[in-house]
This record gives structure tokens, C-alpha cells and sequence, in this order.
């Protein structure tokens, strides 16, 4: 009997994915999973034979979750809304991917390619997807708008909170709205040059065009905007600026 997992955050997705698997493929076990933190845990402990995993998901994205596991002996089916975000990468190491919504004969063709591929040059395919990711790691990938964005770090002057949403401006004047706190987006930015200056505030240490000492301290950016900067920040700012 095959077994299989299948990960998305997705509920219809994940209920639609599982009709599929149980009226077209026969002799299979499936448990379903829209947490990836739990995900890693069922993964490592039950031992899959097979895992359908989702690109997009808010608690970590699948290529993460890729990187999280101890048990990595299966097959893999990545499952995605979207055709442009790391595609290239899935392409050249030849691991297969499904678009959603899911047609039932590429489905049942990509059960049967899976199933017909060793272990050994399944793993050898995941290490080289994981490689390739990570040469990409420079870049910094959102989800809104029903879409991926690839941002270089250069291009990101600042983000700004606003109470369950996050507004990143770009220094082309464009601006990306991401339905997180910025607490949750920050964890994106864990790159030298971005510091958080304030609670409602991170900003681009390179986009930083003036330091204003009145009002408690504020920071004019390349885009013109103002950020403000918290009491207990203040000291290790400065010197991140070069100005003690």
C-alpha cells in the first residue's frame, strides 16, 4: 500500500486533491495536513512514501519545510496556484510539480512517474533543488496579491506596519501590501543592511538619507518618508550609522 501525505493550508485543496487520489489511484493510504510545523512532525514519524506539498503557505513556505525534515526517504509531488515562483528551480532538478486546480490525468500521471523513480535518484534531485534554492537565498520572496514577489534587497527602502497588515515601499515608488504583522514579514528581512527602528517601523540601513534629532529621533529615507525610531533602538541605530 502506498502512502501518502498531503500538505496545504488550503482546505478545499486539500479536500479536492484527496477525492482525487481516493477515485483514481488504487491501493493507497492518505493523511492530510494544512499545518506545515505539524506536517514536519508526520512526515518524520511516519515515514511517507509519497508527499504532496504546497509552495504557498503562510506558516512557512514548502521549500522551508523541505529544509526542516530528518526523514527525507520519499517521493515528492509539489502542488501550486502559481507558475513563476522557484519553478525553474523544480524544472532543472526534475522534481514534478502539479498546478492547481489539479487535472486528474497529470495527477495520475504524476503518481506514476513517482512511484517509478528510485530512491536514490529521487534524493539526489531533492539535494539539487535545495542547492539550487539557496543560491537564490539573496533574494527575498513575499506572497500578496495572489502572487510572488522576488525582491532584491537593494530594491526595499522600508516596511511599515500597520496593525494586521504590512506595507513594503520600494525605491521604484511602488509599494507591496502583505496581509501580516510585520512581526510575522520581518523574519523575511534577516539580512545585515534591515533594522527594526520601531514597533511600527524596519527599515533599509542603505536607504537611510538623514538623521533627524528632534522629535525623539526620526530617519528620512531615500523615498522621502520618515521613520520613526524607538527610545531603546536609538543607541544601537547610531552606530549602525556610523554616528557614535
Amino acid at each position: 500500500m502506498l502512502k501518502i501525505i498531503l500538505i496545504d493550508d488550503e482546505k478545499n485543496a486539500l479536500e479536492a486533491l484527496e477525492w482525487k487520489l481516493k477515485n483514481y489511484i488504487k491501493n493507497i493510504s492518505i493523511t492530510a495536513c494544512s499545518s506545515p510545523k505539524k506536517a514536519i512532525e508526520l512526515i518524520d514519524t511516519s515515514k511517507p512514501d509519497l508527499v504532496f506539498l504546497d509552495i504557498q503557505m503562510p506558516e512557512m513556505n514548502g521549500f522551508t519545510l523541505l529544509e526542516k525534515l530528518t526523514f527525507k526517504d520519499f517521493k515528492l509531488v509539489f502542488t501550486t496556484a502559481h507558475d513563476e515562483f522557484a519553478l525553474k528551480a523544480i524544472k532543472v532538478s526534475a522534481i514534478d510539480y502539479l498546478l492547481k486546480p489539479i487535472d486528474k490525468d497529470e495527477l495520475i500521471t504524476a503518481v506514476e512517474k513517482a512511484t517509478a523513480t528510485p530512491n536514490k535518484e529521487f534524493e539526489n534531485k531533492l539535494h539539487h533543488l535545495l542547492s539550487n534554492l539557496n543560491k537564490q537565498n539573496d533574494k527575498i520572496n513575499i506572497s500578496a496579491d495572489g502572487k510572488i514577489y522576488l525582491l532584491e534587497q537593494k530594491d526595499v527602502v522600508m516596511l511599515k506596519s500597520d496593525k494586521s497588515y504590512t506595507t513594503i515601499f520600494l525605491k521604484d515608488d511602488s509599494k507591496i501590501i502583505v496581509s501580516k504583522t510585520l512581526k510575522e514579514v520581518e523574519k523575511k528581512f534577516e539580512f545585515p543592511q534591515f533594522f527594526r527602528v520601531h514597533n511600527s517601523y524596519l527599515i533599509n540601513i542603505d536607504h537611510v538619507k538623514e538623521y533627524l534629532k528632534s522629535y525623539g529621533g526620526e530617519l528620512i529615507m531615500s523615498n522621502g518618508m520618515t521613520a520613526s525610531i524607538s527610545r531603546n533602538k536609538k543607541n544601537e541605530l547610531l552606530t549602525k550609522l556610523s554616528l557614535r
